[in-house]
C-alpha cells in the first residue's frame, strides 16, 4: 500500500511538471467562466488558437444574468502571449487581448483584459481575465 501511494504522487508530480499553457502555432484552448463584474454577473465561453507563438486568435460569447434586459455580448478575440518573452514556467500564461463583437444593447461592444492561466496537468487549468469584465474559470487543452 505504502508503494501505491509513492507511486500515485510520482506518477501526479510528473504529469503536473509537463503541463504547458501555450504552446504556440496550433494550440487549441477552451474557456469557461464566471462573469464577476462589467455589464453584471454571467457565464463566459470561448475559444482561443494559437498563430505563432506569441499571439492567438478566437471567439467567445457571454450571456449576463444580472440584468433585466438578458444582455449578451458574441465576439471575436485576438491575444499576445508573454510566456516565451518573460521566460515564465511553462504551466503558466499572462496574455493581454481585445475581444470585439455583438453587443445586444449596444450593436458593436469591444473589451480588453489581461489574462492569466495556470495548468495543473497537461489538460487542465485555471484562468482569470480582468479589464471590462472580470472573469473567473477553468481552462482546458484540447
Amino acid at each position: 500500500m505504502k508503494n501505491q501511494f509513492m507511486f500515485f504522487f510520482l506518477f501526479l508530480f510528473i504529469f503536473c511538471i509537463q503541463a504547458q499553457s501555450y504552446k504556440g502555432k496550433g494550440d487549441n484552448k477552451i474557456n469557461l467562466g464566471y462573469v464577476l463584474y462589467g455589464l453584471g454577473n454571467g457565464i463566459k465561453a470561448s475559444y482561443d488558437y494559437g498563430l505563432s507563438n506569441t499571439f492567438s486568435i478566437g471567439f467567445g460569447g457571454t450571456y449576463f444574468l444580472s440584468n433585466n434586459d438578458e444582455d449578451y455580448f458574441i465576439y471575436i478575440r485576438t491575444s499576445y502571449h508573454f510566456g516565451d518573452l518573460l521566460d515564465l514556467p511553462r504551466q503558466l500564461d499572462i496574455y493581454p487581448g481585445v475581444e470585439l463583437g455583438y453587443l445586444s444593447t449596444e450593436n458593436i461592444g469591444i473589451a480588453g483584459y489581461i489574462g492569466v492561466r495556470y495548468f495543473f496537468t497537461k489538460k487542465f487549468g485555471v484562468f482569470t481575465e480582468i479589464g471590462n469584465n472580470g472573469t473567473i474559470g477553468l481552462t482546458l487543452n484540447l
